[in-house]
């Protein structure tokens, strides 16, 4: 029997075609192995092992999936490669200054949702990444080429 998908319900790239980060977690974050997916913000799943995380992310990638389709919102292609998170000269911390309002801002929200100011600037950074195609140049002109690496495709 040929199994058939519904292009309404179905994802327009599988699971193995994103980028996936597994990182190991910290016996202060809980332990454990924490998977994300760069083109995918806020997609995160953890497991005690690599292949439970991959399980988890799975099936986390199936529920967001499903989110974006059902709410009627594009799904980023997949466009993240490995040479992104392995820059030599990238140390994964930077420290920036913001107006004392914005400052206020974060904080307030991120005491509203529970969690550390440092978790909700990094939300908030990777959900506007996810947002908007990277801009290249062509011919000296900037902008968006909708058949680069991360284009978004239009749900119908």
């Amino acid at each position: 029997m040929t199994k058939t998908t519904d292009p309404k319900t179905a994802a327009p790239w599988p699971f193995e075609a994103y980028t996936h980060i597994v990182r190991p977690l910290t016996e202060e974050e809980g332990g454990g192995f924490l998977l994300t997916i760069p083109d995918l913000p806020g997609l995160m799943a953890d497991g005690e092992t690599i292949e439970a995380a991959i399980q988890d992310g799975r099936l986390a990638f199936d529920a967001v999936i499903a989110a974006l389709l059902e709410a009627r919102r594009e799904i980023p292609a997949p466009s993240f490669r490995n040479e992104d998170v392995l820059t030599p000269d990238v140390s994964g911390k930077f420290v920036t200054r913001v107006p004392k309002t914005i400052h206020a801002r974060l904080a307030a929200r991120a005491r509203a949702e529970g969690v550390s100011l440092n978790t909700m600037v990094l939300t908030l950074l990777a959900e506007g990444l996810g947002r908007k195609p990277p801009r290249r140049r062509v011919n000296g002109v900037t902008g968006s080429d909708p058949s680069a690496p991360g284009s978004r495709l239009p749900v119908s």
